[in-house]
């Protein structure tokens, strides 16, 4: 199939876009990388009356470091930012997550910003922005705000940002010395959307966990933030009975939905499996970058 008839824009500026959004935010739909949209165009489950393209506009494809923050501009290409050393330095679950998402061609045309707002929850990038509390930044005609990741996720597919709003940066405060990163997920086929996936940054301070940030894919309407498990591990080394009593926290925790690829009970159970793998593969790679810095 074919998308409907629409009216194509190509905005040069963040301000000239917000003025179309303003015109025509009922029957209007942003165009980014494409890679969530277009298929759902082609399909005519979307039918929009006009089409913001946001490719012409420089500003929002920045990557940029402050003293305090990595600043990701929402039309960073996340090949981009795969390659980055900046985001690998300073944002390690980031450039963790990112080998994970589809194939490399979709990366290469797949956004930062697209993949946020479009919100799947069984998506690698949200869970990352709500494991490391990253900040987005909403700008509208009524002026800029700041969104926290736990509120910017709504629902499914549904997320904080006004119909007359765009995503225009997503801000992550910089990891501190000695922290590692992993992501873990089950899919039924590599490239596909993951049944489960579980996102760790962990920081190590004299062989313990003073900083454990974990999120879960795929079980929940939202990423989900697995608070008790990172309250369990925190101050602690993270030996296998402590893991043991963190993955069954998770368990008792989430309430995933079974579909024709996965049961519910599958999912509880693989979500603290992958905990397990990814809290340890970050407590590793935490470790390994304390030796080399001593």
């Amino acid at each position: 199939m074919k998308p409907v008839d629409f009216e194509l824009h190509r905005p040069a500026t963040t301000d000239e876009a917000i003025a179309l959004l303003a015109e025509h935010a009922a029957e209007a739909k942003v165009l980014a990388g494409g890679q969530s949209l277009l298929p759902l165009l082609n399909f005519r489950l979307a039918r929009p009356d006009h089409l913001i393209d946001l490719g012409r506009i420089a500003g929002l494809a920045q990557l940029r470091r402050t003293q305090d923050e990595l600043v990701v501009g929402a039309m960073v290409r996340q090949a981009q930012a795969e390659r980055s050393p900046a985001v690998a330095a300073h944002a390690p679950l980031l450039a963790a997550a990112f080998p994970n998402i589809a194939h490399p061609p979709i990366r290469n045309r797949g956004t930062v910003g697209g993949s946020l707002a479009h919100a799947d929850p069984a998506a690698e990038l949200p869970a990352v922005a709500r494991a490391l509390d990253a900040v987005f930044v909403a700008a509208g005609p009524r002026g800029r705000r700041e969104i926290t990741s736990r509120d910017f996720f709504r629902a499914n597919l549904m997320t904080d940002l006004e119909a007359d709003e765009l995503l225009v940066e997503i801000r992550f405060s910089r990891a501190a010395p000695h922290t590692g990163a992993d992501f873990q997920e089950v899919g039924r086929r590599r490239g596909d959307f993951a049944l489960v996936g579980a996102a760790a940054q962990v920081t190590v301070d004299d062989g313990l966990l003073s900083d454990v940030r974990i999120c879960l894919t795929g079980v929940a309407q939202t990423p989900h933030r697995a608070v008790e498990a990172e309250d369990l591990l925190t101050g602690h080394a993270p030996d296998p009975a402590l893991l043991a009593r963190a993955a069954d926290a998770i368990r008792d925790t989430i309430d995933p939905s079974g579909d024709l690829h996965a049961t519910a009970g599958y999912r509880r159970d693989v979500a603290g499996v992958l905990m397990t793998r990814a809290v340890t593969g970050a407590h590793r790679r935490a470790t390994e970058t304390a030796a080399e810095a001593a």
